[in-house]
């Protein structure tokens, strides 16, 4: 099962993120410009709430934004983890029913914030395969190219959770 591909055959994005749907963004710390060059994306107070998965140091946001890191691999999350990406889902819809601009960011913006962008659509009534292409189709093709959180995603993170604590 292709967990991750961060290879040649998987582009950098071609922009630092993304609105998913009014209010949630998905991105990236790094983007390629037209000419090709990889930039960084570094958030400042662009959004309200800022989500990330992955912290590299220098990419913000300012201070007085408020954000929540939770690191977590590109690849089988334990129980702990996936009560992590749970609690940002939940973090994000409660931010987008007060009025406020959400960014969820890791590596490329493509598997690990497609993780958390899609449970937050499904808390919100979409299912996972509505999730799952509405993503590709804002973000990039490349989003959630990781086939095991494809799989989580349609099975249900509440689920997995239950099944990873019990094989803990």
């Amino acid at each position: 099962m292709r967990t991750r591909g961060r290879g040649p055959d998987v582009p950098a994005p071609d922009r630092p993120w993304d609105e998913i749907v009014p209010g949630l963004w998905m991105g990236g710390h790094e983007f390629r410009r037209a000419a090709g060059r990889l930039e960084f994306a570094v958030v400042r107070d662009e959004f309200d709430l800022v989500q990330t998965l992955l912290r590299l140091p220098g990419h913000g946001p300012d201070d007085g934004v408020e954000h929540h890191v939770w690191p977590i691999p590109d690849g089988p999350l334990d129980g702990t983890q996936l009560a992590g990406v749970i609690r940002l889902a939940q973090a994000a819809g409660e931010a987008l029913d007060g009025g406020r601009k959400v960014l969820v960011r890791c590596c490329h913006g493509y598997n690990r914030s497609g993780l958390v962008v899609a449970h937050t659509l499904m808390r919100r009534g979409s299912s996972a395969e509505d999730a799952i292409r509405l993503i590709r189709a804002r973000r990039s093709p490349w989003a959630l190219h990781n086939d095991l959180f494809v799989a989580y995603l349609r099975a249900g993170l509440a689920t997995v959770r239950l099944l990873e604590e019990l094989a803990e």
